[in-house]
């Protein structure tokens, strides 16, 4: 149902009233969709996204620790090396110190400054087109992080790292000669920075702080770093806990969505790592499963798809990887991942969820040709998720 009557909220209240939340009957009220009322939804988001534990009595002492330790990030992978780049990128006599701009040591301050660019400009890029088609990443945060905006800063915010791109985007290569070369990436156009209007001084706008969050897990994470796509994950949670209507819990959205988003990532992170893509962990390996899937609800379009040679890669790559977050609006795909966090099997769900997008659709990719098909799958025409989630389910319990 759309509309969520009082008594289902009774029933969410009384779940989350308890001294240890029961979290089976939690996981089975969240999978019909969670109310956003009273801030309920990103309650149940936290738990079901093992960020906050099932007794309660630990809520208050960990949220401090978890957001103390979102802090101690930010001073050590932003604020300090920007304290750093103020001071060394001031005066001429930088170059005869031994960590100059041009030393080749691959474990010189400036290399990984210089490394840390690369990755800050594709996560900039992302995030500054995070839903074109809403104002809300555009517009200041009532929160702006004090830490970043203190008036007394002396250092260099990554919104200033991106703008000066010209010395950020040179990077140092050593090349097999052993030469030094100091080679200058496309540099990003200022049409892409002017696009939006720069906020006053002292506000932050939201798709900042979603860029400081992917900033800060490509530094913690160096193996996977940022793969994009990964923007398009961390914004409905962002989106979701910045306008929670607790303004307690809303005021801390950056550092919960962090480590909201880190959880999620362990889960799902495989997909985004490409060496794995064919092991049992992968993302080919998900996206046969959602054919073979397919072919057991329904094999007559198994077959046409398989005869029209349109492979799963086509369209379920992006449906799986991002957790179907482009394929519909902001509040639909909000209501599908009440189900998706929901589901005890972790996001096995989602691939009933693709099947039933298939099968919704059948008769018109039972009549198509090639062109036409791939355009309906990557176009996907059934804004109805209330209707893909029923028929999801109903694949689901005929098993």
């Amino acid at each position: 149902a759309r509309g969520f009557a009082p008594l289902r909220i009774a029933d969410f209240q009384e779940v989350l009233g308890e001294p240890t939340v029961a979290l089976t009957k939690l996981r089975e009220l969240c999978f019909s969709g969670i109310p956003f009322d009273g801030g309920l939804r990103c309650l149940c988001w936290k738990i079901l996204l093992n960020y906050l534990p099932l007794e309660k009595a630990l809520w208050s002492s960990l949220l401090k620790k978890q957001r103390d330790l979102y802090s101690q990030f930010l001073k050590e992978m932003i604020i300090q090396p920007g304290i750093a780049k103020a001071n060394l990128g001031v005066s001429r006599e930088d170059v005869t110190l031994e960590d100059h701009p041009l030393n080749p040591n691959p474990d010189s301050r400036w290399n990984t400054y210089f490394k840390d660019n690369e990755v800050l400009l594709q996560i900039d890029k992302d995030v500054r087109r995070l839903y074109p088609d809403m104002a809300f990443f555009q517009r200041p945060t009532d929160y702006p992080c004090l830490l970043m905006l203190d008036p007394q800063n002396e250092f260099e915010t990554l919104r200033r790292r991106v703008e000066q791109t010209t010395l950020k985007s040179q990077t140092v290569a050593r090349n097999r000669s052993g030469v030094t070369n100091v080679s200058s990436p496309l540099k990003t156009t200022p049409s892409s920075l002017s696009e939006y209007e720069v906020l006053p001084n002292g506000c932050e706008a939201h798709w900042e702080v979603v860029e400081r969050i992917l900033f800060i897990y490509a530094k913690l994470n160096p193996g996977i770093a940022y793969v994009q796509g990964m923007n398009e994950i961390v914004g409905p949670l962002y989106y979701t806990f910045a306008t929670d209507p607790n303004s307690e819990w809303k005021e801390h959205a950056e550092a919960d969505t962090f480590f909201c988003f880190t959880n999620l990532m362990a889960e799902i992170r495989d997909n985004f790592i490409k060496s794995l893509d064919d092991s049992q962990c992968g993302i080919t390996y998900k996206m046969e499963k959602v054919y073979s899937t397919l072919k057991e609800k329904d094999v007559e379009l198994y077959l046409k798809l398989q005869e029209q040679n349109i492979k799963p890669q086509f369209f379920a790559f992006r449906w799986l990887t991002l957790l179907l977050s482009q394929e519909f609006l902001l509040p639909d795909v909000i209501r599908i991942w009440d189900s998706l966090f929901a589901d005890d099997k972790r996001f096995d769900f989602l691939l009933l969820v693709c099947c039933a997008m298939l099968t919704l659709i059948r008769d018109q990719l039972l009549e198509g040709d090639f062109t036409l098909n791939m355009r309906l799958l990557q176009d996907y025409p059934i804004s109805d998720v209330h209707l893909i989630l029923k028929k999801a389910k109903e694949l689901q319990d005929s098993k």
